[in-house]
This record gives C-alpha cells, sequence and structure tokens, in this order.
C-alpha cells in the first residue's frame, strides 16, 4: 500500500470515527474525547505509511546494489574467460610450432641419413676379395640406419652374404640373387666382383619396387621371394 493510499485510508477512517465520535459524544456526553481518538488514530496511520515509504526505498538500494554487484562479477568473468582463451591460443600456437620445427628437424635428418645412404659404390676401395664383415659394412654405411636389418635378413637367406652366390638352377646371382645376374650391370661394370655394387643395385631394386627394404622384407615374409 503505498503512502496516498494509507493517508487516504487515514483521512476515510478518522471520517468515519468522527461521525461515530459524534453520535456518541451527543448521546454519551463525551464528544472532546471521540474527536482526541480519531486524531490519534489518523497520525498512526501516517505514520505506518512513512515506515513503509522508506523500507521501499531501502529495498530499491539494496536491489541497485545487488544489481551493481552482479554487473561486475559478469564482467570479471568474461574478462577472466578472455585471459584464459588468450593464453590457451598462445600454448597451442607454441605447441604447433614446437611440433613444426620437429618435424622438420626429422625431415633434415632423414634428408642427411638418405644423402649418406646414397654413397656410391665407387666410395670403396676395391679388393681382389672381402670377408662378410667388410660386405656388411659396406651395406651399412650404404642405406638409412633402420633398413640396414631388413636388408641383411633378405641377404642372409638369399646369399648368405655371399657376394659371389649362384643359384644353379635359376642363374640368380650376387647377395640380393639377382635374376638374371647381369641386371646389376646397371649399377656397375664391375658387378661380378664387386659387392658394394651388388648392395647399391639391390638397395634401388628394393626402394623402386617396395618402397624400402623393410617393405621388401614384409613381402618376403609373405612369400619367401621378392
Amino acid at each position: 500500500m503505498s503512502r496516498i493510499s494509507v493517508r487516504g485510508f487515514a483521512v476515510a477512517s478518522a471520517t468515519a470515527v468522527t461521525t461515530v465520535g459524534a453520535v456518541v459524544g451527543v448521546a454519551s456526553g463525551s464528544t472532546q474525547q471521540g474527536s482526541a481518538d480519531v486524531e490519534a488514530t489518523a497520525a498512526d496511520a501516517t505514520l505506518l505509511a512513512d515506515i513503509s515509504a522508506g523500507n521501499q526505498a531501502q529495498a530499491q538500494t539494496l536491489t541497485r546494489q545487488i544489481d551493481a554487484q552482479s554487473s561486475e562479477a559478469d564482467a570479471a568473468a568474461k574478462k577472466s574467460a578472455m585471459e584464459a582463451a588468450r593464453k590457451q591460443a598462445a600454448q597451442d600456437a607454441a605447441a604447433k610450432k614446437e611440433a613444426a620445427e620437429k618435424a622438420a628437424k626429422e625431415r633434415a635428418e632423414a634428408e642427411e641419413a638418405a644423402s649418406r645412404s646414397a654413397r656410391d659404390a665407387a666410395d670403396f676401395a676395391v679388393k681382389s676379395s672381402y670377408t662378410v664383415a667388410q660386405v656388411q659394412a659396406m651395406a651399412r654405411q650404404m642405406m638409412p640406419t633402420d633398413q640396414f636389418q631388413c636388408f641383411s635378413n633378405i641377404v642372409s637367406r638369399e646369399s648368405g652374404w655371399n657376394y659371389q652366390a649362384t643359384n644353379a638352377s635359376s642363374g640368380a646371382y650376387g647377395l640380393v640373387q639377382a635374376l638374371p645376374g647381369s641386371k646389376m650391370a646397371t649399377a656397375g661394370a664391375d658387378w661380378r666382383t664387386n659387392p658394394a655394387t651388388q648392395i647399391k643395385w639391390g638397395l634401388n631394386y628394393m626402394n623402386s619396387r617396395y618402397d624400402s627394404p623393410c617393405g621388401a622384407w614384409s613381402f618376403w615374409q609373405a612369400n619367401h621371394w621378392y
């Protein structure tokens, strides 16, 4: 109830009481006492209206304070979220950069290894004969480290690392048992006596047909030939 309505109620009540009081006063001779009671009632109603209006003002002030605090909290939360997003974006960018640098380093190392593995047979001194250990050492230097074991697995089964091995029935020749052996002439004219020439040809063959010695070894395991 607003202050105005309270006052209206008080006035109406006072009027009613005045009328009743007047009647009672005529009957009992207490008209002055009835008027005093009416004035007291009107004063009480006015006081109640003043208190109600004051409470409403306090409530409105409190509501405004709560709204302001809520707005500040929302702004702080948004700022915190934006800062967290910025930090996460920076971390993601740093991680991507690190991954790219690592990939570039690995590619460079792979290219360097490939360049080392591309050494030509002419890089090795020609001898009248070679031991198995010497032939294996050549092979290690002519291919990536991670491919040597696969290459060795095939050569061990095809020729036992004997660069002069000959298959009596098919005519396959050399470390990798090229068929016919004369195919290895594309790697060097000394293909019959130089294991480095045979390794070069065998490595090129495995790379071109199976992508790598390990690819050739996977095929060999499934088929027992390559």
